[in-house]
């Protein structure tokens, strides 16, 4: 496997000697310095470039980078439709393991493209001498933020709204439409919650990383267990007992949260388990 180094050198010497691109930037953790580096981080490359149709005409030009497993053009795609304007990317695994995100920007796009950055940019090349001051790649933008009084609330709100959908599902035998609301909306506003919680008894000065990854890191093992405990989602039981673990633990953070900040915590709580287990001891008195 080519080493970071290598990937680097060949990554900005192609562009230094294409006339065609004037700017090249590297995205993503391997910018942030609070990412523990290793051989699975993908080099977030973009090329600004004075003729996109140019590259566009064929993928010859991609050889250069090393033998390829495999390749996705997300703007090239009809199942999936195009999400980056006129940005073009392309996502490609080599046979060695490394995997490069390449994305062709317009030059005309230079301003846009730091205006809407989220902050984790490095400048590799510039050519034309663009950036006038430095460019220092931070996570600010996806640290712990302190919640307003109505951000919890509504996290409170979609919390124990969406989770009646996760009962509907289970009562109408419909478990991938409940596994659906409990993985993509209930458990992750859970999570929201915890993280405030760590805000407010750590600080407001860090990330716990993409899709919560770092979270463990500031939990109790015993919370960390019974979180884990709430992925068991393989049988309808499982996916009642997951739900009611995530509503003990969200009443726990929510009530903590709201202590702290002097926030109301919401009276539905109540009304939302009650119905939850009218419903789950009916369905349990019908077996």
């Amino acid at each position: 496997m080519r080493n970071e180094q290598e990937m680097m050198k060949m990554l900005v010497d192609f562009a230094r000697n294409d006339n065609r691109i004037r700017l090249v930037t590297l995205e993503g953790s391997r910018t942030n310095k609070n990412i523990p580096k290793d051989m699975f981080q993908d080099y977030d490359i973009s090329y600004f470039v004075t003729d996109m149709d140019s590259f566009k005409e064929n993928d010859h030009w991609l050889n250069v980078f090393g033998r390829r497993a495999m390749m996705q053009k997300p703007e090239d795609m009809e199942l999936f439709p195009p999400e980056l304007g006129n940005w073009f990317s392309y996502i490609i695994l080599f046979e060695d393991g490394n995997k490069l995100d390449l994305t062709l920007i317009p030059m005309k796009e230079v301003d846009e493209y730091f205006t809407n950055s989220d902050g984790l940019v490095e400048v590799l090349l510039d050519k034309d001498a663009l950036m006038q001051t430095e460019v220092i790649a931070n996570d600010r933008q996806y640290w712990i933020k302190k919640p307003t009084a109505r951000e919890f609330d509504d996290c409170c709100n979609e919390f124990w709204m969406v989770s009646t959908y996760v009962v509907k599902g289970l009562a109408r035998k419909e478990i991938l439409f409940a596994i659906d609301h409990l993985n993509e909306i209930t458990r992750p506003n859970l999570l929201r919650m915890m993280s405030w919680q760590i805000g407010l008894e750590h600080g407001y000065s860090f990330s716990v990383g993409k899709n919560y990854k770092f979270i463990d890191r500031y939990l109790p093992k015993e919370i960390w267990e019974t979180l884990l405990s709430t992925y068991s989602i393989s049988s309808y039981q499982n996916v009642w007992q997951s739900l009611l673990i995530c509503y003990a633990l969200f009443r726990q953070y929510s009530n903590s949260v709201a202590e702290s900040l002097g926030y109301v915590y919401p009276d539905y709580d109540e009304a939302i388990t009650k119905y939850t287990e009218n419903i789950y001891q009916s369905l349990t008195a019908d077996d």
